[in-house]
């Protein structure tokens, strides 16, 4: 019973902050909670793809999401992420009209998402200008943030790449340790592990990172945000 009032109270927290809750009518706030609920996924398990069920919009009450896309020949282009508390309406595309790319979004770790029902958004959103608002903000914002990601695989070096991710999960964690392996750090920048491999050798040689199963240590963080 306590992890279930813990976590109405992290709903309601994560509802009334959005910008536009102080703008609905009472009405529309017990419509939308009626029609919030919270779905639970398990590390590495496909939250959402292009042609799956439109879920609505969402936001992350646990963990963190990977959101990407995927070409015919399988490859894999990392556009951004997503933490605890991040917001997104690309799973809401039958909402959404304008969304008409294809991604996929996937769990980093176990996820606990928030999930307002895609017909219950899509009636708000026509009923409440600041609804309508904040989904354009929104996909304004995620739009730069894909935009950083393709400026990064056009104009930064690898090593560039891989030095900002290292110094921003760093950043995020506030560990020198990186618990990730090589194949997912290579997603994250969108290279090829062998590649990845390669720089971490250099960064190993210059005495920047310790590398072991599963980890990587950072020695010389300063030398790393240089790069």
């Amino acid at each position: 019973m306590a992890d279930e009032r813990e976590q109405k109270a992290r709903e309601m927290e994560l509802l009334s902050g959005l910008p536009f809750w102080e703008h609905l009518e009472e009405s529309q706030k017990e419509y939308i909670i009626h029609h919030t609920m919270v779905h639970h996924y398990e590390k590495g398990s496909t939250i959402y793809s292009s042609g799956s069920m439109c879920l609505g919009m969402t936001c992350v009450l646990k963990g963190s999401i990977r959101v990407y896309l995927l070409s015919e020949e399988g490859r894999e282009i990392t556009l951004f992420r997503l933490e605890q508390g991040d917001p997104c309406v690309l799973s809401a595309a039958c909402v959404v009209s304008q969304i008409t790319f294809d991604t996929h979004m996937t769990a980093e770790q176990d996820c606990d998402l928030l999930v307002i029902r895609a017909a219950a958004f899509r009636q708000l959103t026509e009923e409440n200008i600041y609804a309508k608002c904040f989904v354009y903000e929104l996909m304004t914002a995620r739009f730069s943030d894909v935009m950083w990601t393709m400026q990064q695989i056009l104009f930064a070096g690898l090593d560039r790449r891989l030095a900002g991710f290292l110094i921003r999960e760093y950043d995020r964690t506030g560990s020198r340790k990186i618990r990730m392996t090589q194949e997912q750090i290579a997603r994250q920048i969108n290279s090829a592990r062998e590649v990845v491999a390669r720089m971490l050798r250099r960064f190993i040689a210059e005495n920047l990172v310790e590398v072991s199963r599963g980890v990587i240590t950072l020695r010389d963080v300063e030398g790393l945000r240089q790069i």
